[in-house]
């Protein structure tokens, strides 16, 4: 029998924490709801989660703090972040801080049970090595580890948020091939919503920032415009290979 997947919902707001708890458990999640960043901080340290809903404006201790504490935990869990703060720069530092997606209130409940299920089969894909796939690439100066979860660049470890780091383990597995907003929503985030591209858009920007020379002239994670994007290796430009 599967275990019941325990979800961490981190709300100081009780009626909206009472909504999202009954949503979820009835999605068959075992869900605590707190109102506090300090409460969430104790429960991080006593027991596994594996998933977190958390909002970034708490009393006492804040979601930020929150957030960088479940990030230095031994054990990958899935956080998604919400906010009264809608704004790009908040939602840029929220996926800088380490959560995985960010949601801007007021929310649709069911979209949030949407993207925590999706969430969740991400992370039990990823923990699945897919038959006769190696959890080691290696093109060109990149190198990717899957078990560890981490990469390099020229033999320098990147400091990738979760999310960076699925969207450039995605494009090492298909070097060469270009896919569009929509189909890196579907097969990175987990779910297909029309109007979230700027969700790709800004961590393409982000990813861009840790592995280009000169991000504004990338020459590893191209545009192909009309399109999408595509990952290409750098020898393969250097070689006349790339678009």
């Amino acid at each position: 029998m599967e275990r019941q997947k325990k979800v961490l919902l981190v709300e100081d707001d009780p009626h909206i924490g009472e909504i999202v708890r009954l949503h979820l458990s009835d999605e068959g999640y075992a869900v605590t709801h707190v109102l506090d960043g300090a409460s969430a901080l104790r429960l991080l340290d006593q027991s596994h989660w594996d998933a977190m809903v958390l909002d970034l404006m708490l009393p006492e201790v804040d979601g930020q703090a929150v957030c960088r504490h479940a990030r230095s935990l031994a054990n990958y869990m899935p956080i998604i972040m919400i906010s009264a703060r809608s704004s790009e720069l908040h939602r840029i530092l929220g996926l800088e801080l380490g959560a995985d997606d960010y949601l801007s209130k007021p929310f649709s409940v069911l979209e949030l049970v949407a993207r925590v299920r999706a969430l969740l089969r991400r992370v039990e894909a990823l923990e699945k090595p897919r038959q006769g796939e190696a959890s080691l690439i290696s093109l060109g100066d990149l190198r990717i580890d899957a078990v560890a979860r981490e990469a390099s660049l020229q033999r320098k470890v990147l400091e990738l948020t979760p999310r960076e780091f699925d969207l450039l383990h995605f494009f090492a597995r298909h070097p060469g091939k270009v896919f569009s907003r929509l189909d890196l929503l579907n097969q990175v985030w987990g779910y297909e919503h029309d109007g979230y591209e700027h969700t790709v858009n800004t961590h393409i920007n982000r990813l861009r920032s840790k592995v280009e020379d000169d991000p504004s002239k990338p020459s590893r994670i191209l545009t192909v415009w009309g399109v999408g994007y595509k990952l290409v290796p750098v020898q393969w430009a250097t070689e006349g290979g790339a678009a």
